[in-house]
């Protein structure tokens, strides 16, 4: 699922999702950053899809806040007692400039208290190959991260970095275990490069 669709401000596929649902799907347009966006009931999808985000946050009932990845986290937050709810799309990029720490910061800003968050498939330590270099930057922040591959090269381990910072920070935290460089029916562009898909995590309250 993508919005990269020429002459058109998202694809038709969100059509069909948003029929599934029977509810609107709410994104932003995102760019490995930290900034969050709160909307509501009567937020413009298309204004809201052009902006510069990674992140959305509503007390709102009836609308679905929705992220994209292929290799990325898709992190969905919620508090359903304070009737909150959050997602967020997290990358190395984003883990290193706070996306997360951000969204919970908003998440209680409307009320939350007890947050679950719930980090979707994403590609595994095993398989996110980078630069000894780059591993080591990463890690001095994000311990957690520290990883090999399977071919024993310098790794990191995005998920296990998300799940140790939203911990510490007093979420409850729950993983989806699938890699999708290594699961064929997931969208990976480590895997499958420009013609990769991606897929959609969405979280509403009813």
């Amino acid at each position: 699922m993508s919005l990269v669709v020429p002459d058109a401000w998202r694809a038709p596929d969100w059509d069909v999702l948003e029929a599934t649902l029977g509810l609107p799907a709410l994104n932003v347009h995102q760019v490995h950053g930290n900034r969050v966006v709160r909307v509501d009931a009567d937020t413009d999808p298309r204004a809201l899809a052009a902006e510069h985000a990674d992140a959305l946050v509503t007390n709102a009932r009836g609308v679905a806040l929705a992220v994209r990845a292929a290799d990325c986290l898709p992190v969905l937050f919620a508090d359903p007692d304070a009737g909150v709810v959050g997602a967020a799309h997290a990358g190395r990029a984003g883990l290193a400039a706070g996306v997360l720490p951000a969204t919970l910061a908003r998440l209680v800003e409307l009320g939350a208290g007890r947050v679950t968050a719930w980090i979707g498939p994403h590609i595994c330590g095993a398989c996110y190959e980078v630069p000894e270099a780059m591993r080591d930057a990463f890690g001095a922040d994000h311990p957690a991260a520290v990883a090999t591959t399977s071919w024993g090269t310098p790794s990191l381990d995005l998920g296990a970095a998300a799940q140790a910072q939203l911990t510490a920070l007093g979420c409850t935290v729950l993983r989806v275990g699938a890699c999708t460089r290594e699961t064929p029916t997931l969208h990976s562009y480590r895997r499958d490069g420009e013609r990769s898909g991606r897929q959609a995590g969405l979280v509403w309250l009813p």
